[in-house]
Parts: C-alpha cells; sequence; structure tokens
C-alpha cells in the first residue's frame, strides 16, 4: 500500500467513527484533550502497522462474515505446555494443520510474577513477553507464520486488572499519587466496607473479600479476583487510553482475535454488584471503534460468564457492535449435566433459547477449556423437574468425581465451600467421559464407550451453531494430570489437573487406528472434514431443535439455502430410539453414506447421527 493511500484509509475510517467515539468519550470522561492524545495515538499505531497486517484488514472489512463459515475450527493451549516456548509452537504448526485447527489462542504469555500470576492473568507488563515464553519478536514471528497457513491468533488482554508488580502498582505503592489514582486506593474501611454490602466474591473460600490492606502504606486497594491483581478505575481517563494503547500495540504484533477477560467487571460504582454497568458497554463500544479504525481485521472475543439471553447486551446492536463473539458458557455446563443425569431437557430449552438469538450473533462452543466448571444452570427449570439447587450440585460434584450416579468420570473439586455446598469442577474431557477410569482398570469395553461419549459430545458440539473451540490434548485423550500436587507453586489450585503438558508421545499414535488416540483423533477428524464440506454448518445457518420424545436423545436441525442435515444424540449408555417423524423424504446417514429415514431412529449407547436430507430441497421459514 501507498503511503498516501494508507493515509486516507486511516482518515475514512476516523471520520466514520469520529463522533460517535467523540460523544461516548466526552459522556464518560469530558476531557477533550485526552481524547485528542487518543486520537494522535491511534493514527501512530495505525502508521506503525505491518503492511501484511493492513491488507489483511482490508481483505476483512471487504468480507466482514469472514468469520462465521463453517471452516472455523480453534483450540486453545498453554504456550508452555504445549510446545515448551513461541518458537515450539512455530514448530508444531504442521501438528495442528493436521488437527484441522485455523485459530489458536494462546492462553496468557504477557510477563507475570512467578507463583503470584493467576495461571498468566496478573500482567505485570502488557508490552512483554515471559521470558522462558520467548519474546515479542517470536510473537511476531509465529503470527507470521501462522498468517501464512490461514491460522488465526487469539490472546487474552486483562484489561480489568494488573499485577501488583506492574510499574503503575509500584509507583502506586510509593505513594505516587498519579498512580494510585488509576487503582481504587483507600485510607480506612469506610468505604470497601459499603462496597461489601453489595459486590458478590468471585473467589469466596481462595480470596475472600474485593478489598485487600496494604500495611507497608496503609491503605485498602481493591482486588475483585487475588490479592496481587488490583483492579484499575476506569473512571480515569488515563486508564483508558493507556489500555488502548497496549492494546494496539498488541493487536500490531499480528494478534487477529483479542479475548477481553473479565468483561463484566471493567466499570465500578459504588452501592451495586460492580458487574454489568451501562459504562461497561460505552467502554467496549469505544474499543471496537478504535480497533475497527486502527485494524479491523481484529475480532473482539468477550469472557462474559451469564446465560446466553443475559450476554447479549454485550454484542451490542447491528447499528452499534460491540463484542464480535462470545463464550456460550451455560450451554457448556449445561451439558456435562445432561451427561450426568441422561436428560436432553435443559439442554434442549437452552439451545432453543441460543437458535432463537439474531443470526449475526456468534457463539464459541467448547467442551473444555483452561479453566473450572461451575454449575451456572438454570435451577428454576430443573426445580420444575424436581431438581433443587443444593442437591443437585452435590450430584453433579459427585457424579464427576466418580461418587454417584453409575459415573466413570474422575476429576477434583475447585473453591469448594463447606458452608453452602457450593463448588466447581475439575478435570479434562477424556477423564470426564470415563477414558482415563478404563485405562486404570484395562478394560477394553469401557474404554470403547468411553471413547464413544467423547466423540458424541464432540459431534454435537460441531452441531451447535458458532465456532467450535477444542482444547489441546483433547484431540488424543488426554487424561487428568495428577503432578500438579507435587509444585508447591500449583498444589493449592485444582485448575491444574486439566493445565498439563501436551503428551507428543501419545500425539505420535493418531495414525495408528488400534490405540485410544488413533480412535478418536480419526474419528474428530472425520467429523471436521464433514463439517468443513456442508454449509448448513455456518454459524448464520437455521437451527432448530426436533423432539425426540426419549428423554435421554437430543436432536438438532440445521438448515441454509433448501439443504437440511439432522444430528441426533445419545446421552445414555443405553440403546435408546428417537421417536422422531420427518417425512419430508428421505436422507443419508452423513458418515457411512448409507440411506436412513429419520424416524423412529434406534441409536446405541451414546451413538449420534448426522443425516442429510437427499435430494429434494428443504423449504426454510
Amino acid at each position: 500500500m501507498k503511503k498516501e493511500s494508507t493515509g486516507q484509509i486511516f482518515q475514512q475510517r476516523l471520520k466514520k467513527h469520529h463522533d460517535e467515539l467523540r460523544w461516548l468519550y466526552m459522556e464518560l470522561y469530558d476531557n477533550s484533550s485526552m481524547f485528542a492524545e487518543l486520537c494522535s495515538n491511534m493514527k501512530d499505531f495505525f502508521n506503525a502497522r505491518d503492511n501484511g497486517l493492513k491488507e489483511q484488514d482490508s481483505t476483512r472489512e471487504a468480507h466482514p462474515d469472514w468469520y462465521k463459515q463453517n471452516d472455523m475450527l480453534g483450540m486453545m493451549f498453554y504456550i508452555d505446555n504445549f510446545a515448551g516456548n513461541i518458537q515450539g509452537v512455530a514448530s508444531r504448526l504442521d501438528y495442528l494443520e493436521t488437527c484441522k485447527v485455523n485459530y489458536i489462542h494462546l492462553m496468557p504469555f504477557l510477563d507475570t510474577p512467578e507463583g503470584r500470576s493467576d495461571g498468566g492473568y496478573a500482567v505485570s507488563d502488557f508490552r512483554k513477553v515471559q521470558e522462558k515464553l520467548g519474546t515479542m519478536e517470536d510473537l511476531r514471528d509465529l503470527t507470521a507464520s501462522c498468517h501464512k497457513r490461514g491460522i488465526n491468533v487469539c490472546m487474552d488482554f486483562v484489561m480489568n486488572h494488573t499485577s501488583e508488580d506492574h510499574a503503575w502498582a509500584r509507583l502506586a505503592r510509593q505513594g505516587d499519587g498519579e498512580y494510585m489514582s488509576r487503582y481504587f486506593f483507600f485510607k480506612d474501611s469506610m468505604i470497601p466496607s459499603a462496597y461489601e454490602t453489595t459486590v458478590p466474591q468471585v473467589f469466596p473460600t481462595t480470596a475472600p473479600g474485593n478489598f485487600t490492606w496494604l500495611p507497608d502504606i496503609g491503605h485498602y486497594v481493591m482486588t475483585s479476583f487475588y490479592p496481587y491483581q488490583w483492579d484499575l478505575d476506569y473512571k480515569n481517563p488515563r486508564v483508558f487510553n493507556e489500555m488502548m494503547y497496549n492494546f494496539l500495540y498488541l493487536a500490531n504484533q499480528g494478534i487477529d482475535i483479542m479475548r477481553i477477560d473479565a468483561v463484566p467487571y471493567i466499570w465500578k460504582e459504588l452501592y451495586t454488584q460492580c458487574r454489568n454497568l451501562p459504562q461497561v458497554h460505552t467502554i467496549i463500544r469505544m474499543m471496537r471503534m478504535i480497533s475497527e479504525i486502527v485494524c479491523p481485521g481484529i475480532l473482539l472475543l468477550g469472557e462474559v460468564v451469564m446465560e446466553p439471553e443475559k450476554v447479549v447486551p454485550y454484542f451490542g446492536t447491528v447499528e452499534k457492535p460491540e463484542c464480535h463473539m462470545l463464550y456460550n458458557v451455560t450451554t457448556m455446563a449445561t451439558t456435562w449435566h445432561t451427561v450426568a443425569t441422561r436428560d436432553v431437557r435443559l439442554l434442549k430449552q437452552q439451545l432453543d433459547i441460543v437458535n432463537s438469538l439474531p443470526k449475526e450473533y456468534v457463539f464459541l462452543n467448547y467442551l473444555r477449556c483452561h479453566d473450572d466448571i461451575g454449575w451456572g444452570l438454570d435451577y428454576n427449570a430443573l426445580k420444575a423437574n424436581g431438581m433443587e439447587e443444593r442437591s443437585h450440585k452435590q450430584y453433579l460434584n459427585d457424579y464427576f468425581q466418580g461418587h454417584a450416579g453409575c459415573s466413570n468420570s474422575r476429576g477434583e473439586l475447585y473453591n469448594a465451600d463447606p458452608i453452602t455446598g457450593d463448588a466447581r469442577f475439575c478435570g479434562t474431557t477424556a477423564s470426564m467421559c470415563g477414558i482415563e477410569k478404563a485405562g486404570f482398570e484395562q478394560d477394553n469395553a469401557a474404554m470403547d464407550l468411553a471413547i464413544q461419549l467423547d466423540v458424541m459430545l464432540h459431534a454435537y458440539m460441531f452441531m451447535q451453531s458458532g465456532i467450535p473451540i477444542l482444547y489441546s490434548g483433547d484431540e488424543i485423550g488426554q487424561v487428568n494430570d495428577y503432578t500438579y500436587k507435587e509444585d508447591p507453586r500449583k498444589a493449592a489450585d485444582s485448575r491444574y489437573i486439566h493445565r498439563g503438558a501436551m503428551d507428543w508421545e501419545l500425539a505420535g499414535q493418531i495414525s495408528d487406528p488400534s490405540t485410544v488416540q488413533g480412535k478418536l483423533f480419526q474419528q474428530l477428524s472425520q467429523l471436521e472434514d464433514l463439517r468443513k464440506k456442508e454449509k448448513a454448518f455456518v454459524s448464520y445457518a437455521d437451527a432448530f431443535t426436533i423432539e425426540t420424545g426419549e428423554p435421554s436423545i437430543l436432536c438438532i436441525a440445521r438448515a441454509i439455502d433448501g439443504e437440511k442435515i439432522i444430528g441426533i444424540f445419545n446421552f445414555s449408555e443405553q440403546n435408546k430410539t428417537a421417536w422422531i417423524q420427518e417425512t419430508d423424504g428421505a436422507y443419508v446417514d452423513m458418515l457411512s453414506g448409507r440411506e436412513q429415514e429419520a424416524s423412529n431412529v434406534g441409536l446405541p449407547p451414546y451413538g449420534f447421527l448426522y443425516l442429510k436430507r437427499k435430494d429434494k430441497k428443504y423449504e426454510t421459514v
């Protein structure tokens, strides 16, 4: 691109958003000089952006639905666990292509204090990579190599807080008023106590309360998560500007998807829950416009842990969008509830809600991730089915530990509260499906059933609307790693049970169909090929559930441009029949190629079918 043409592009983009951006900024901060500084720095970051990234920006601007297609498949992993360091990840790109992955989420890799990082979410320097992982130059080289292969790179942008070791925090701790104003500092407990009356606790057992007393300076500081993570005060325009400069700096390293951590917490107000306040949406809307001015090829992924219908505001509106994508957290938790109960009613209800939302909304669907599973289910609906919240949470945690419900799962609790009875659960997909137990007991029949459950759950996840994300190791059935207990820095955090290092020896067996790894990998690969081939899997296709008359069987249909696909999934370890009557013609089993009627369909334990309407076009409503 010529310098004068790129300058015109920046001015055109700025002109498109300037008035709204200024209006929102002044509404929040009423500071025209800081807004002028923001615009000047946006231009500098645009000018510093690599020409290849600018060309990618232009291509994606011309095709804004590029990420909504059926070829998107993600994988998330910790860099050190996956490949040692960033250069190691670059050396494993062939493997990622074998996995058919074109979107990698690099778990937190920015500089953090050893032993006080919350898994990397306590950032001490937003412009430095952890030394053990590499350098910013390594990151730029990796993103460039990924782009040549059509792989998108996602990273975490932790904007709610910094580490207590961040330069701002160190200066604040020395009593520098300029930097103290970037956090929430109080000389006595009066205001912190007032906050505590309305603000819920994030980690009530491991990090109770929302404030930490600092005896060395005689002040309280707000710490919503852990004592070493100090909340930033976005009422200060300097905080917003500087964090946007960090955002743009990281975008210029070749990042494609910015996962905004803890989005609902960003704005704090006394006598509120400090969650989901209107100013949060103002900030995210401004962030969206800033990215569309400087780096429109970037996607914003919001981490908002609520029910799908409640996270909808974080998409913004068609005219004033906020996040491009959000996590489908509740459906994930409801999926495991369904495994434990063999009852699809709540899951069907959940999917009906998601499917009723506008097609512009893109959710990221997953079975497991780096974090625990919190049982944030719809307990009003469950109560109608005779399930009380406390007893059902107890059952789920007992089930997945292998203590109840004829369970084959293995795992551990996280943040268990003996008073409320509440707890979260940790474990890998494979261990929760029974692969760990079957392997330990050397039970071949149990192993086949566990693999079948694992594959069925992935097949069901691929049928959901949005982008499927694999957790590294799930593609080879990697089980829980209990060695974290031998590390004093990790032993108290059971989430490390599913954060084990990638077992490359096992990964070397993916081509051997006689191994667990080969059986699992090859079946998932077949499903991935099918998903990328069929247009009905685009995120904006029509999607709806079909009643099966069997509590253990879920049926999902997808339709677009006259094509129709039905997915039928048995969540029971028993033979079951889906009592459906799709009488609009013949169907074909997409995996075997055999013709199959979509009526009264029998399924083996944890069995599933993908059926495609044959010949005759399906008439969408």
